[in-house]
């Protein structure tokens, strides 16, 4: 009656003498690293070398071959952000008679302002000193409407705007605020945030953010401006962002590896939806003042090429935040469990990942609707049905850059979470390896136990 029970609770005493047993204790302690993840085999570090060794090697090829060496000179057009600006600053402001001003012409800051307030307070005569250049200390006035949504006060920092083939009355004139001091503290605080509550990974993923913006801006905008074609730069420039802000903030590590892989098939697939339908709907790129601006300056730039690299940046960095955590979810689930094999591994990775995808899919439809505010605005006063409004080009871009975006997203988990699963399920080193080991081999034991008289 006794034999069956027996082997069984044999199993607990017998492991409880194997950690006593100094050598044993040795072994088991040594198979349950404390570390964030068990390291993979030999093999797999080589075939994920294999992999990642010859996209990196391209990667480096292309930063070389397409490398613009600086952004091209031009003539200034004196347009928009074409113009010449300067710092200044609001030496003094003067309350006038609107009436007294209205007959003088003021220089224009190249914004549409309401016309002059009746009845609503004086306008507003500002004195402003410009602080660089060759005019520095020379001095302007520039009279402010009391309905213009800019007013100005003393002691302001603003840009000014140069023209010097205007009368020289007019040569200056403000064009916008200086905000650099705010800005600057702002940045300062998320600065502080990050290192106070990431530490080291803070710092890191601060200097991964700086690389991020060195390589947009002294790659992949000069290149584009040089007459490179702006998807190849675009995928060039992606993948050396992601390579060097996935391995610097996480480590050279098989997980972030995976992770890497991730990104990069959802990048491909990224780029041929928005080929596709980027050509099927016929999107110029060409859809407001500053793309025009640009297609007027350099007309040898595709502008829908243009739109496509827009569409794959501003993927990546949504697409990193995904790949990762699916990649150390599955992780983590593997050494929770290191008897989960494939199946079960994706089957509770891609639990997680749905809920991811409901919320970051979500995200990204309202961070587009609400950058597009202000036009969605225009088409309600205007009293268009949705159909027309979303069959408009300038409408049309947004939803075909969100949906496309969104469904490499949506892609972007299963395809991480079943090559996490399949690299850690594969390993024959880890956790799981000796977990699958050793748990027949105790059952085989118990059963034999179990038939002996």
């Amino acid at each position: 009656m006794n034999s069956g029970p027996v082997p069984s609770c044999d199993d607990r005493p017998v492991t409880s003498l194997h950690l006593d047993h100094e050598p044993q204790s040795h072994q088991h302690g040594h198979s349950h690293s404390h570390g964030p993840a068990a390291p993979v085999s030999k093999h797999l570090r080589k075939v994920i070398a294999a992999v990642l060794i010859p996209f990196a090697t391209a990667v480096l090829v292309g930063l070389v071959a397409l490398w613009p060496g600086g952004a091209p000179t031009h003539e200034r057009t004196g347009v928009g952000f074409d113009r010449q600006t300067q710092q200044g600053k609001v030496v003094n402001v003067d309350m006038v008679d609107c009436k007294s001003v209205n007959a003088v012409q003021t220089p224009m800051n190249g914004d549409t302002t309401p016309p002059p307030g009746k009845g609503r307070g004086p306008c507003k005569k500002a004195t402003i000193e410009v602080m660089t250049g060759h005019d520095k200390g020379r001095t302007f006035v520039e009279v402010v409407q009391p309905d213009a949504p800019r007013q100005l006060r003393r002691g302001q920092g603003v840009v000014v705007a140069y023209a010097p083939d205007a009368p020289r009355d007019l040569q200056y004139s403000v064009t916008d605020l200086n905000r650099k001091f705010p800005m600057a503290l702002l940045a300062g605080i998320f600065a502080l945030a990050v290192v106070a509550v990431g530490r080291m990974r803070g710092v890191m993923a601060l200097v991964a953010l700086a690389v991020s913006f060195a390589v947009l801006t002294l790659f992949i905008l000069p290149a584009i401006l040089q007459g490179s074609n702006p998807l190849l730069v675009a995928v060039v420039g992606a993948s050396a962002i992601m390579l060097i802000a996935l391995y610097m903030c996480h480590g050279p590590t098989a997980r972030t590896s995976v992770a890497v892989i991730g990104t990069l098939i959802s990048l491909l697939l990224i780029g041929l939806l928005g080929s596709l339908f980027i050509g099927w709907a016929s999107l110029t790129g060409n859809t407001d003042d500053s793309t025009g601006l640009i297609h007027g300056l350099y007309p040898h730039i595709d502008m829908s090429g243009l739109l496509l690299a827009g569409v794959i940046i501003g993927s990546l960095g949504v697409l990193d935040d995904v790949t990762v955590t699916q990649t150390s979810a599955v992780w983590e689930l593997h050494q929770a469990n290191p008897t989960l094999g494939v199946r079960g591994l994706y089957r509770a990775g891609i639990r997680i990942g749905r809920d991811h995808i409901a919320s970051v899919v979500n995200t990204l439809v309202l961070a587009y609707a609400g950058a597009a505010l202000p036009l969605l605005l225009l088409f309600s006063i205007a009293q268009s049905s949705m159909g027309t409004v979303a069959n408009s080009e300038l409408v049309a871009e947004e939803i075909i850059r969100t949906l496309v975006g969104s469904i490499g997203l949506v892609a972007s988990v299963p395809v991480t979470t079943v090559l996490a699963a399949l690299v850690v399920s594969a390993d024959r080193t880890g956790l799981g390896a000796e977990a699958r080991a050793s748990a027949p081999v105790r059952a085989g034991k118990g059963r034999r136990r179990r038939t002996k008289p």
